[in-house]
């Protein structure tokens, strides 16, 4: 597969919070949480469960950075 997003992250599901249409994913990458919302079709299609190695792509224009 080849995309035009350039941010890959590698990563593996540490807890699925499944609902009736969507499902929260948390991923541990690299020590940090990353978190992602996806369709439970999308969970069942793909066959994705905790302890799977999965990609984080992100694709945005722009990113926001601030201190406190």
């Amino acid at each position: 597969m080849k995309l035009s997003a350039r941010n890959a992250l590698k990563g593996t599901v540490k807890e699925i919070e499944r609902g009736s249409v969507n499902a929260v994913v948390k991923l541990d990458v690299g020590g940090q949480e990353l978190t992602s919302m996806v369709t439970m079709d999308a969970i069942n299609d793909m066959g994705i469960k905790e302890g799977d190695e999965v990609y984080a792509i992100v694709k945005a224009s722009n990113v926001i950075l601030a201190t406190m």
